[in-house]
């Protein structure tokens, strides 16, 4: 591999090793569930208003992280809204649209990274909060060995009943790690691990080459304290425009509703112009959420009516 990335990674024999990514805003440049929303919403599982809501997450996310009780708020609105969810049109819709919207934001560092620790003879473990409908399928796309993903309860009916299984979050993590080292003989210290999120930190602390990757302001701290490399990723590219002989299966496209796009799009920019911060600034960031909030429920009425 060629770039400043290949020096990172050296190469060892035995005992066994594996390499533990985080994925969203680590291997991938945006939040994994929620990319899919507008997908969701065209196979007839979420509404108009379902689809500016996740919007906003999204830019939530994308602008600063999201810390332990923003992630805890996002958990709870997901599980009620997946709640009566078909599985499998969940994982039909995903298939039918994982190339259009994953493999266009695939980190190029991330992907070589994946590349030459299984050069180097180590596993590949995504580790990621998202739910595993979604994280198997991109796990697959991206040649891991193993994928760690929060599980939802099925019901008899094969529909999600809005309860978690398992919840791949925070101490979660580091715990499927320090389960997966027994079970599959991985050598901790020569384990490697990548985030964004401090909520990470657990999983990062138990391996022996920890990196924080496009950190949020608390993790650039932490690593910073720590004496952990901090490493920044920009950019996205297509696998097919990295493995020239990389070819994707034909597929119809599913077409996103231009008029959800614009009202999105706007919304976001909205919020995101309220986001700039000062140290003074935390109350008026709640009040601008409560704004935000209002500015989406008016555009979802708004495009109810079309």
């Amino acid at each position: 591999m060629a770039g400043t990335y290949a020096l990172l990674v050296e190469n060892h024999s035995l005992p066994r090793a594996a390499a533990f990514f985080d994925l969203d805003k680590t291997v991938i440049a945006k939040s994994s569930t929620l990319t899919f929303s507008k997908s969701f919403y065209q196979g007839g599982l979420i509404n108009r208003r379902a689809v500016l809501r996740t919007a906003y997450a999204q830019f939530v996310f994308l602008a600063g992280g999201a810390d332990h009780d923003q992630m805890e708020r996002m958990r709870q609105y997901l599980s009620a809204l997946c709640k009566g969810w078909n599985v499998q049109l969940v994982k039909e819709i995903v298939a039918e649209t994982l190339h259009d919207l994953i493999d266009p934001i695939i980190y190029d560092e991330a992907a070589s990274l994946i590349e030459e620790h299984h050069t180097a003879g180590r596993d590949v473990v995504i580790v990621s909060t998202s739910g595993a409908e979604v994280v198997e399928p991109i796990g697959e796309l991206l040649g891991a060995d193993r994928v760690v993903a929060t599980r939802m309860v099925v019901g008899d009916d094969g529909c999600f009943t809005g309860e978690v299984e398992y919840y791949a979050y925070g101490p979660t993590k580091a715990e499927a790690v320090k389960e997966l080292a027994a079970s599959e003989g991985y050598d901790l210290d020569r384990c490697y691990a990548y985030s964004d999120s401090i909520t990470d930190v657990p999983m990062l602390s138990s391996v022996g080459h920890p990196y924080a990757v496009n950190p949020d302001r608390t993790l650039r701290r932490e690593a910073v304290s720590r004496g952990w490399p901090v490493l920044v990723f920009n950019r996205p590219v297509r696998l097919k425009q990295r493995i020239p002989a990389f070819s994707l299966p034909p597929r119809p496209a599913l077409v996103a509703a231009a008029a959800v796009g614009a009202a999105a799009a706007t919304a976001g920019l909205v919020w995101y112009a309220s986001r700039r911060r000062s140290a003074a600034a935390a109350a008026a960031e709640s009040a601008a959420a409560g704004v935000m909030e209002r500015v989406i429920d008016r555009a979802a009425e708004r495009f109810a009516r079309i």
